[in-house]
């Protein structure tokens, strides 16, 4: 029993090890920052995200944390509770923004008010499009150099296979272990540490490092796209375990392709109404809360 016992630890260590030089690796690679850079993370109190913060403080990075709080009922109550006190046994400076004081409202009575005006757009897309808009807009306040978000390998493939079957081409020319085509000093660049990692690399090296994270989706996602889109690469994934392996592999291999493709010397343009980045004259952000308050 006891030799077992020994044999497993050393396995996790393994595990951990590699697992930490393939995040050591991506940033490497693709020059995702560099060691002096102030760095935002985006954290959730997810697994994820709190795996990311957690060894880019291990690896020394001058960084900080920033959460966006949709209030989402108990679901981001016990996630932000776990997120902060995660910060603050690390020593990480937390920057806590909420939806209420950001846009006037929780997340649930933007989509009720958006429902009951006909509008059927998805949460996870209200609530991705408000949380991209304010994580830039803060982090850029805090003179950021770059944002590091918790993204993995299932959600990258999803995200590659969402945008094909949408033919969304030009998006997914801005996807990528950094994001971006054009580099404007009002958008900071987000990068993915995570993006070789699998979700059941990332799970199991939080729960291997005990980290107290909710390993639940968000009660707002049973309808998304994206949700339908992980559930059929998840069955492909029972036939072949390297389905998502392989479509990062043919993804990387055309996102050159896509760059030249989109590539353009064009300033982006910015939003009429708040002054943010936008290809639009209202950016998305602003055209949902314009929707809201009419």
């Amino acid at each position: 029993m006891r030799r077992t016992i020994i044999k497993s630890e050393l396995n996790s260590a393994e595990f951990k090890k590699n697992f930490e030089k393939k995040v050591k690796d991506t940033i490497k690679k693709y020059k995702l920052f560099k060691k002096k850079e102030k760095i935002v993370v985006a954290v959730s109190g997810g697994k994820d995200s709190t795996v990311l913060l957690y060894l880019l403080n291990k690896f020394g990075y001058n960084i900080e944390a920033i959460t966006v709080n949709a209030l989402i009922g108990k679901y981001t109550d016990k996630n932000l509770e776990n997120i902060k006190k995660f910060c603050n046994d690390l020593g990480v400076k937390l920057h806590v923004v909420s939806f209420r004081d950001e846009v006037g409202s929780s997340m649930c009575y933007l989509k009720s008010v958006l429902n009951s005006k006909g509008f059927k757009i998805k949460s996870c897309s209200v609530c991705g499009i408000l949380r991209r808009y304010l994580i830039n807009k803060k982090s850029r306040e805090l003179k950021a150099k770059k944002i590091a978000t918790g993204h993995n390998m299932d959600d990258e493939a999803q995200s590659f296979i969402m945008n094909l079957f949408r033919k969304n081409i030009e998006v997914n020319s801005r996807l990528g272990p950094i994001t971006g085509l054009v580099r404007d000093k009002r958008f900071i660049p987000r990068t993915k540490p995570l993006f070789f990692c699998t979700e059941k690399e990332v799970k199991k090296y939080s729960q291997l490092m005990s980290f107290d994270v909710d390993y639940g989706r968000c009660p707002c996602c049973y309808d998304s796209y994206r949700n339908k889109v992980r559930e059929l690469l998840n069955k492909y994934e029972l036939k072949d375990d390297k389905i998502k392996e392989k479509i990062i592999s043919s993804f990387l291999t055309l996102l050159p392709k896509f760059k030249e493709y989109y590539k353009t010397k064009e300033k982006p343009n910015f939003c009429i109404e708040c002054s943010e980045p936008s290809k639009q004259e209202i950016c998305k952000a602003c055209q949902i809360l314009d929707l809201v308050r009419k």
